[in-house]
């Protein structure tokens, strides 16, 4: 007798959900000028209109940070490692986790909810009868937009969060750009760098797949749609934060803090 495990079976479905978005992205990539559109407003609604409280939020925690941290550190004379930890604070953990979180939040509920309504509305089957390939059209646009859209928001949220204390701090106690930045530069890695990418990469695909498939599994009823959209945050947000700790371990394991 065959044992079937429903969280095992729910892993393998998103695995193989997500086999085929990547399959499509070369097809897309080809031929996928009708869904460019997609591709572009994806990027606008992700990105472009999250890129206020992102960097906001980036600029405070990381002022917020770099007073309390020199205020602590001065007490050993060792302020000097405020910046390493800056740098590991707003680069490697908290930029990726907290850009998901946003993207996760605005994003994943706005995918499911479009999706499971089209399902709802019978437009998927009107895609396939018509010969039109639904992940193609609808999903690997969405998938694509998410993930340069975490990448680009990660980006940028590292650049405020560096950048950011320098510009507060001036207005209480001014220091020189150069001993900054030079400090700052000092203390960032090639390894840092490429950490804090991997995540945002994985975060993206992880946050678009979820939300795509959990728009794709509504049945006939109206009333599934915010319940799809509540899943896909959930489900999203708790699947990065695995990953999280998985790429953390495996990075403090083969590198080291």
């Amino acid at each position: 007798m065959k044992i079937k495990i429903p969280f095992l079976d729910s892993i393998w479905y998103c695995l193989g959900f997500f086999m085929m978005i990547l399959r499509g992205c070369g097809c897309f990539i080809l031929r996928g000028q009708a869904s460019f559109k997609i591709l572009i407003m994806q990027i606008l609604f992700t990105f472009v209109e999250a890129l206020g409280i992102s960097s906001m939020l980036a600029v405070g925690l990381g002022t917020g940070f770099y007073v309390v941290g020199t205020s602590f550190l001065s007490n050993f004379s060792q302020e000097r490692y405020i910046y390493s930890l800056l740098i590991i604070i707003i680069m490697r953990e908290f930029g990726p986790v907290l850009t998901a979180f946003i993207i996760s939040a605005r994003s994943a509920t706005a995918i499911a909810t479009e999706m499971a309504g089209m399902v709802i509305s019978h437009e998927i089957e009107a895609y396939i009868s018509v010969g039109v390939n639904p992940i193609e059209h609808l999903a690997v646009p969405r998938f694509l937009g998410v993930t340069i859209s975490m990448f680009l928001l990660n980006l940028y949220f590292s650049l405020f969060g560096l950048v950011g204390p320098f510009l507060a701090v001036q207005i209480f106690n001014p220091i020189p750009a150069s001993i900054y930045f030079d400090n700052l530069f000092q203390g960032l890695t090639i390894s840092d760098i490429v950490i804090s990418m991997i995540k945002s990469v994985s975060f993206g695909m992880i946050i678009s797949t979820i939300a795509i498939i959990q728009g794709f599994a509504v049945e006939r009823a109206s009333t599934e749609i915010p319940i799809a959209g509540l899943r896909a945050v959930s489900s999203a947000f708790g699947w990065c934060i695995i990953v999280d700790i998985i790429l953390c371990g495996l990075y403090y394991s083969l590198i080291g803090i």
